[in-house]
């Protein structure tokens, strides 16, 4: 086993599974572009500790007393496969250094605790393997809702290559803090990759739904005000970045998989404070995290 450190950077949880594979492949991109360190884990849990209020837990837990040999092989495999992943899908542009870490423990805590110390976590939407029926892409809920740094969930089918790299970043901001801190980590991701950021705010107000053709034209003109003053220090900070406003009635995560249809990346806040007229990020951040086609970034803060 190693020494268990893990370098600032860009870690990436994987378990042999499609959407694990697929996030290894954004993670090495992702660390390239930036020219930082990728670290690979993976945790084994073993049937002993069956299963889990862990698997969702923030609670530090202790390691097994032995350590099954045939699980530590197959964990080695899995992150000798990842590596290899990662380095075939940087080759073009230089690999970036690569790490690697295996864990007897329990998926959420452990990558909680190394949260700590990276940058970004990423992870794939859904694990491949069953631990007594607990789905071991709850992990990603996990991270969501009590990692240090942002996620980046990865879905099966999100794209990974450069046929998407032309295509804009999509934050959603409802005005609390969680949203403004993604609302930097979007300017940032969309000045690295050189392109335009659509920037959403949407609501759903039964109020409003009532009188909506009087109501909005005045919502929608406070609303757009009040967006683009929370835009004007990020614009001046990163004049590089094209910023697209938009302001929208209705579900808030509805829109935000809608817009991500055309782009390459989603960053939403993890939880919000219902801004504006109740845009709710918390409970957007989930649904959009196992919906979107694209990668979706969930800020954080340490």
């Amino acid at each position: 086993m190693s020494s268990h450190e893990v370098n600032s950077g860009v870690l990436v949880g994987v378990d042999g599974s499609r959407s694990s594979k697929r996030a290894v492949q954004w993670a090495a991109r992702e660390a390239r572009m930036r020219n930082e360190p990728l670290t690979v884990v993976h945790v084994v849990v073993t049937p002993s500790w069956g299963p889990a209020p862990w698997l969702l837990s923030n609670a530090p837990l202790p390691l097994p007393a032995e350590e099954d040999p045939a699980l530590e092989r197959s964990g080695r495999k899995i992150i000798a496969d990842a590596i290899k992943i990662a380095e075939e899908s940087t080759r073009e542009n230089g690999c970036p250094a690569i790490n690697s870490e295996l864990f007897f423990s329990v998926p959420v805590p452990t990558l909680v605790g190394l949260s700590k110390e990276a940058r970004l976590v990423v992870v794939g939407r859904r694990g491949q393997h069953r631990l007594r029926g607990v789905l071991l892409g709850s992990v990603s809920t996990g991270l969501i809702h009590h990692a240090h740094c942002p996620v980046a969930v990865i879905g099966d089918g999100a794209p990974t290559g450069s046929k998407d790299s032309g295509r804009p970043v999509v934050v959603g901001i409802d005005g609390s803090p969680a949203s403004e801190l993604a609302t930097e980590i979007a300017f940032d991701e969309a000045s690295f990759r050189r392109v335009d950021l659509v920037a959403i705010h949407a609501w759903r107000d039964p109020d409003l739904s009532k009188g909506l053709s009087m109501e909005w034209t005045a919502q929608q003109s406070i609303a757009s005000k009040d967006l683009a003053e929370r835009l004007a220090g990020w614009r001046e900070r990163f004049p590089d970045v094209t910023v697209h406003p938009r302001i929208m009635w209705g579900d808030p995560a509805d829109h935000l998989l809608d817009e991500a249809k055309s782009a390459q990346l989603l960053v939403v806040g993890s939880h919000g404070r219902g801004g504006f007229a109740g845009m709710m990020l918390g409970s957007v951040s989930t649904a959009v995290a196992h919906a979107a086609r694209i990668p979706v970034i969930v800020a954080r803060r340490r």
